[in-house]
């Protein structure tokens, strides 16, 4: 499973390849999966592991981020 703090290769990719760790075949929910972002089925980006909840945490804080930032810039305008 880990390999000194490396997650095995194979294991990775087998959960990211289980359908059953996808809800809806778009939010990945895996609890054994101890990242906050790890790639996307389409190996094209990150996703968020909606089974952390350090992930979900980090997810809430950049949306509340970018909301708080644009707000920010049409007061500026």
């Amino acid at each position: 499973m880990l390999k000194g703090n490396k997650l095995d290769e194979g294991m990775s990719e087998m959960w990211r390849n289980d359908p059953s760790n996808w809800i809806w075949g778009i939010f990945y929910f895996n609890k054994n999966d101890k990242r906050m972002f790890p790639p996307k089925r389409s190996k094209l980006g990150w996703t968020v592991n909606f089974a952390n909840p350090y992930s979900v945490a980090a997810f809430i804080a950049i949306i509340v981020a970018v909301v708080l930032l644009n707000e920010l810039f049409k007061k500026l305008r």
